[in-house]
């Protein structure tokens, strides 16, 4: 079964690293990294199981604790936190969950991290078209109380071909669609912090089916999937 929890040597673990961010330290270690890690892809197992009750996933991903160095003024060698992410499945579903672990810096995310360009037109002339529905999703009282503003890199002006005093503009500057919750490390611990996880993400599903909808339809609302 699954592991349900992260469990607080996971925490004990990544708080050492930071504390000894080096190759001597970490080959020292590397048989408490492998059983942690292997906690922690356990728990991102069971988070998977937990989301495909109401949601199709297509992937999931834990991420590499070794860091890329080779263009950061960073050099340490490794990342102080686990990480994962689940695609939705088919290419009628978009937008994607992500989760990170670390002491004091713990949050979950849901959205679109990168679309491509034609993608991004097509969301922004959505947005200049009608945004009241992408309006009314991300305003509800209790979509707002779990997962707050709209966040994500954004254009300092409009992008080209839009009014930059279009009512919308606010939406339509958006290169990212992303949406983040974080969590303290006593709500990490807790036994009930899946379940606290998957249903912040079930919440997040009317978002994503406009969203889906938008990228799988012309603006006449003629579908482009074949």
């Amino acid at each position: 079964m699954a592991q349900q929890v992260i469990t607080k040597e996971a925490f004990l673990f990544l708080q050492k690293l930071e504390k000894n961010n080096n190759r001597e330290w970490f080959t020292d270690s590397k048989k408490e990294f492998k059983i942690i890690e292997t906690e922690v892809k356990g728990f991102f197992t069971a988070l998977k199981e937990r989301l495909q009750e109401h949601d199709e996933i297509d992937q999931q991903k834990m991420f590499r604790i070794y860091r890329d160095v080779r263009f950061s003024k960073n050099k340490t060698p490794y990342k102080t936190h686990f990480a994962g992410s689940f695609s939705r499945a088919g290419a009628q579903l978009r937008g994607g969950y992500y989760i990170q672990i670390k002491p004091k810096g713990s949050f979950i995310a849901a959205g679109f991290w990168g679309p491509n360009k034609e993608d991004l037109f097509r969301i922004r002339k959505e947005f200049e078209t009608d945004a009241s529905e992408i309006r009314n999703i991300i305003n509800t009282p209790s979509f707002h109380e779990i997962w707050g503003e709209l966040k994500g890199e954004a254009l300092k002006t409009a992008p080209s071909g839009f009014h930059r005093e279009h009512p919308d503009i606010d939406l339509i500057r958006q290169k990212q669609f992303i949406f983040v919750k974080e969590y303290s490390d006593e709500e990490v611990l807790s036994p009930d912090f899946i379940t606290k996880v998957n249903d912040s993400f079930r919440a997040i599903r009317p978002y994503f089916d406009l969203m889906s909808d938008i990228l799988t339809t012309d603006l006449n609302g003629a579908s482009l999937l074949e």
